[in-house]
C-alpha cells in the first residue's frame, strides 16, 4: 500500500479508504440480495452436554 501510495502521491489511508468503498459496493447485501432467515423450530430440552452433541453430530460423518 506504501508503494502504491507513493506512486500515485495519496495518502495510504485515502488508497484504504477507496478500496473499502470499492468492496462494499461489489459486496454489500442489498435487499434482493438478503435471505429470509431458516425457521426456527423449538425442540425442547437437550439431556446431553454440548461436547457429547457434538460428537453424536458428526459420528455419521465419520470415515469407515
Amino acid at each position: 500500500m506504501r508503494q502504491a501510495a507513493k506512486v500515485m502521491d495519496r495518502p495510504v489511508s485515502e488508497l484504504v479508504r477507496a478500496a473499502v468503498d470499492a468492496w462494499l459496493a461489489a459486496n454489500a447485501p442489498s435487499p434482493a440480495r438478503v435471505r429470509e432467515s431458516p425457521p426456527v423450530y423449538g425442540l425442547g430440552d437437550f439431556c446431553t452436554d454440548a461436547a457429547t452433541l457434538r460428537d453424536r453430530a458428526w459420528e455419521d460423518r465419520a470415515e469407515p
